[in-house]
């Protein structure tokens, strides 16, 4: 059933301060959380689930997709929602049995059954599994304190690259080099992870370390670049300009959903820091405002996939997470020092995604649509991901832009 994005009779007022549209956010989060419960396999791990709630036939499971189904609960947990801190539960425990390595340590990638089937330890996994075992913390799961420092020390010992302040991407499952690949999205979701991890046990380390990461891509490369934040480096940290590998996860040119992303994490971090001086939501405000301009399709609507170097459009495909992640950096700039302007695109957002990703009928996000604007499967199949279309509901609904939950005593 679809229900009312707003208080029409209060449309002078910021929706994030309406009841209604408060209601409307609670209300999918909770159609998100019901619908995604079913995908808990009885074997272990989690099924990716079709359109309509059944377990498609995969047998594959990756790392990030268990480490962001826990967290992802967690946060429910944390909303009051039933029968989440189960599922936490369960994800907790494949990490543990199945994606740790006991023989080489760190955790794989990716499984089959209860086969190996992909090896490689990539810091986007690990720094996931830091990022749910944190969120499970704070939720008051027991046995993830253990996991956070598991993880921990693999981050530190194999991943971090302590004279350039940013992680090393991917090892072999022996931690043999696999490759000199240096990335942003790895190091934008680090970020996200330790400051998750800071808020869960208070330890200064994790603040550091995401300083540090933000310095580089917030501080040096966005306004070097017109605040636009190249995706792909040399092994010592130079944009690779002409990199281009796989067209949905390291595709060439700039992603400017990364760009909300790392500027909503950018205002969580000085937040975390007691909010001192600076610029530093100048520059948040300049890598969001960078993004929508060059990515918000003016005549479909929505937001486009990637950009060239120059912020012209690459791959024109609109997927649902981009949305969600510029919603997730409107809500928190409202809150902070509201425009005009923030107003009105986090409405347009809100309202793009209530017509053309929101399943009213069965629960959660259509991950991508066609050039009418209608659902389509041309990359992904089923419904792959609660994890973004559950925090932009999520993080609105927060009263402040970090410490969503104090840590678990």
């Amino acid at each position: 059933m679809k229900r009312p994005l707003c208080n029409q009779d209060g449309a002078h007022q910021h929706w994030l301060q309406d009841t209604v549209h408060r209601s409307y956010l609670e209300a999918d989060a909770q159609r998100q959380c019901d619908f995604f419960r079913p995908s808990v396999r009885s074997g272990g791990g989690f099924y990716v689930i079709d359109l309509d709630g059944a377990p498609l036939d995969s047998t594959l499971q990756e790392l990030h997709t268990t480490a962001r189904m826990v967290h992802s609960f967690a946060l429910g947990q944390m909303a009051g929602f039933a029968g989440c801190a189960a599922v936490v539960d369960h994800g907790l425990k494949y990490l543990n049995s199945h994606h740790r390595d006991a023989k080489f340590g760190g955790y794989v990638w990716a499984l089959d059954g209860d086969d190996i089937h992909d090896g490689r330890k990539l810091a986007y996994g690990h720094v996931f599994v830091l990022l749910a075992a944190s969120s499970a913390h704070m939720a008051g799961h027991p046995d993830a304190l253990a996991l956070i420092d598991d993880v921990t020390q693999v981050l530190e010992t194999k991943f971090w690259e302590d004279d350039h302040g940013l992680f090393a991407d991917e090892w072999n499952r022996d931690w043999t080099p696999f490759s000199t690949y240096r990335g942003m999205n790895a190091n934008m979701h680090g970020v996200e992870a330790l400051l998750t991890a800071y808020e869960a046990t208070g330890r200064t380390a994790y603040l550091d370390k995401a300083g540090r990461i933000l310095d580089f891509f917030v501080g040096q490369i966005a306004p070097a670049n017109k605040w636009r934040l190249a995706e792909h480096y040399t092994q010592d940290w130079q944009i690779d300009w002409a990199y281009s590998e796989n067209p949905m996860f390291r595709p060439a040119g700039t992603t400017p959903g990364h760009s909300f992303e790392l500027a909503r994490l950018s205002l969580q971090y000085w937040d975390l820091r007691g909010r001192p001086a600076g610029g530093v939501v100048n520059a948040a405000r300049n890598l969001m405002q960078a993004a929508l301009d060059d990515a918000w399709d003016p005549e479909r609507g929505g937001l486009i996939y990637t950009l060239n170097h120059d912020g012209t459009p690459a791959i024109k495909d609109r997927y649902w997470w981009p949305v969600t992640e510029a919603i997730g950096v409107l809500a928190t700039l409202i809150k902070l020092d509201p425009t005009p302007d923030d107003e009105t695109w986090y409405r347009k957002l809100w309202q793009f995604a209530d017509s053309h990703f929101i399943d009213h009928t069965r629960g959660g996000w259509y991950p991508e649509i066609d050039v009418t604007g209608a659902p389509t499967d041309a990359q992904f199949k089923g419904k792959p991901d609660i994890y973004h279309a559950v925090q932009a509901s999520l993080f609105a609904l927060a009263p402040g832009i970090s410490n969503m939950a104090k840590p678990a005593t």
